[in-house]
């Protein structure tokens, strides 16, 4: 494998020098302190001091979970924040590339857009698996990043393993797995292969299985130097308080967390066999995510029948690869019965 972390960062980033915020230079070890260092309101509220930059505490308990050190973490507002520091700190605008694997992620396209940083594209095989000798003909001395999606957005289903091997130990630049939905696939993080490949970035989040959406927290899984390249660009206070508190929270009552996923996992089988028997559904995709891809007669039309009874699904026809696909997220068990009842309306009309 040809790959040297200081041939990918970007000149610029490698001269600046990050901002050093009040709470960089003062980190409090719990005693009362009076701090009038950071030009707060005074007057406590929950919320009028700075949160902690680099979230110590909710890191030292992902980091148990996770089975990493916390300097092999990034956390970030939303995946999509992690993402684009990825860009920011690698990409050259205007000269480099980026490879990613439609269908996948929108975002991937969206970043490289914003960055100036041209996207090529190599589609997925029939069976949404990752075109290795494609993708490697794709890429030059100035691809710096390879995408994959896996379990992968929107079809469901998570790469073959050897596959993405193959692809750390023959792309020179940074291999981006993008863990979104693993919590609910049979196989496991690819978190386990960081100390054999340093071109290795996991992200992941606790907007699915962990349901905290709302919070927006992304994480970030690397080598101890990426991270340290990563933590040197990004914003000083970009996970704010409430979003640390909650997520503690949460990452703390991994019981819970596990139930649910355990819920969501029978209701997909379930909804998968509801489908089966709808007769316009003309394929179903294997799935390992929270989510059930399907081959329809007329997604559009589907889309909008279902749409007129109340139910949001997502039409994925546009999407390469994708003609006439529906995306079905996994609901409740009632909200699940309700769509399975509307299919079956919609068959008997």
């Amino acid at each position: 494998m040809n790959f040297n972390l200081n041939n990918i960062i970007r000149e610029n980033v490698k001269a600046m020098k990050p901002y050093s915020s009040a709470r960089d230079e003062y980190v409090s070890d719990g005693s009362k302190m009076i701090f009038l260092d950071a030009n707060e309101n005074p007057y406590e509220n929950g919320v009028n001091r700075y949160p902690d930059p680099l979230q110590r505490s909710l890191k030292e308990f992902i980091a148990d979970q996770k089975k990493v050190s916390t300097s092999q973490i990034l956390l970030g507002n939303g995946s999509d924040e992690v993402l684009d520091l990825l860009f920011r700190a690698f990409c050259q605008p205007k000269e480099d590339n980026i490879i990613t694997l439609p269908p996948s992620y929108g975002m991937y396209t969206v970043l490289a857009n914003l960055n100036e940083i041209e996207e090529r594209k190599v589609l997925l095989t029939d069976s949404f698996q990752p075109n290795v000798n494609e993708i490697l003909k794709a890429a030059d001395a100035n691809s710096k990043m390879l995408f994959l999606c896996s379990p992968n957005n929107p079809t469901g289903n998570a790469f073959d393993v050897d596959k993405v091997i193959q692809l750390l130990e023959n792309f020179s630049g940074l291999v981006v797995v993008d863990e979104a939905y693993i919590d609910f696939a049979e196989g496991e993080s690819l978190i386990q292969y960081l100390p054999q490949y340093p071109n290795l970035i996991i992200t992941q989040t606790l907007s699915k299985a962990y349901g905290l959406a709302g919070i927006r927290l992304g994480l970030c899984f690397a080598s101890e130097a990426i991270i340290t390249v990563l933590n040197k660009i990004k914003p000083p206070y970009n996970v704010n308080e409430l979003t640390q508190l909650k997520a503690l929270e949460r990452v703390k009552n991994i019981e819970a967390v596990q139930t649910e996923i355990e819920d969501i996992l029978r209701e997909r089988k379930t909804l998968i066999k509801a489908l089966e028997n709808i007769s316009f559904v003309k394929h179903i995709y294997p799935t390992d995510a929270n989510f059930v891809l399907a081959k329809v007669d007329d997604a559009t039309a589907r889309y909008n029948q279902l749409l007129e009874k109340g139910i949001v699904i997502r039409n994925r026809t546009t999407q390469p690869l994708c003609e006439n696909t529906l995306r079905f997220t996994v609901g409740t068990k009632e909200e699940n019965r309700l769509l399975i009842e509307a299919l079956n309306k919609l068959v008997k009309a």
